[in-house]
């Protein structure tokens, strides 16, 4: 069942394109739609390190790309009609790049679908924002890996025991939630916004949202509906 408020979103879905991360929640699209899916891991990477996700439905992907390192490679300039990125960009140690790689594919008129879950409403909502700053200066430097003090954050802000634990367990702690890729950015719909006009600027890609839902509405997330011109 698609939430009430990514339903305008489906019209604008058409031809063919890619759904980066679906994980087990592919978007839907409409009939006759073809659709190559991204990931960074296979089926059998993501049940291992998934395992509360019923293994039946992980999406298992046509291209396994590492979006920090890869970008889209082996996705010409200008080939897609949609891009769809739900969920994504809050994992990345380099969401400016993936930006700009995700309005790169695509052809002019063509759609990005593009989510990120809004902190107030998700377990991050203890956690300080992510300035737009930081990012800048990750695009600029051309950082491919999050650092430890990432997920130190996460665990500080989702699992505070864990820090209070014997620290040599700390590095386990540590590997275990970058192999899983756990939230490393942290925004609210607002800042999320102002992360994508900027973001969209500097990557130098003509684009503008021509629909936009954030938490203030749906009380769970940025979701919005992006034209490259």
């Amino acid at each position: 069942m698609i939430r009430e408020h990514r339903k305008p979103a489906l019209s604008e879905i058409r031809g063919a394109g890619i759904e980066i991360g679906a994980l087990h929640e592919p978007f839907p699209v409409p009939p006759g739609v073809a659709v190559t899916y991204v990931d960074t891991l296979t089926v059998e990477q993501a049940t291992a390190l998934f395992p509360e996700i019923d293994a039946a439905k992980i999406t298992r992907a046509d291209r396994i790309l590492d979006l920090d390192v890869d970008g889209l490679a082996g996705f010409p300039d200008r080939s897609l009609d949609f891009v769809i990125i739900s969920h994504v960009l809050e994992h990345l140690a380099n969401p400016i790049k993936v930006v700009g790689e995700v309005f790169r594919v695509l052809r002019p008129g063509g759609t990005a679908i593009i989510a990120v879950p809004d902190m107030r409403y998700t377990f991050d909502k203890s956690r300080k924002l992510t300035p737009f700053e930081h990012v800048l200066a990750d695009y600029r430097t051309g950082v491919t890996e999050n650092s430890d003090e990432h997920y130190v954050d996460f665990l500080r802000g989702v699992a505070p025991g864990i820090l209070d634990g014997p620290p040599e367990n700390l590095p386990h702690h540590i590997a275990r939630v970058r192999a899983r890729r756990e939230h490393s950015h942290v925004w609210t719909s607002d800042t999320f916004r102002d992360f994508l006009r900027r973001s969209v600027e500097i990557c130098g890609v003509p684009a503008r949202a021509v629909y936009d839902s954030g938490g203030e509405q749906n009380a769970f997330e940025y979701f919005g509906v992006w034209k490259r011109d």
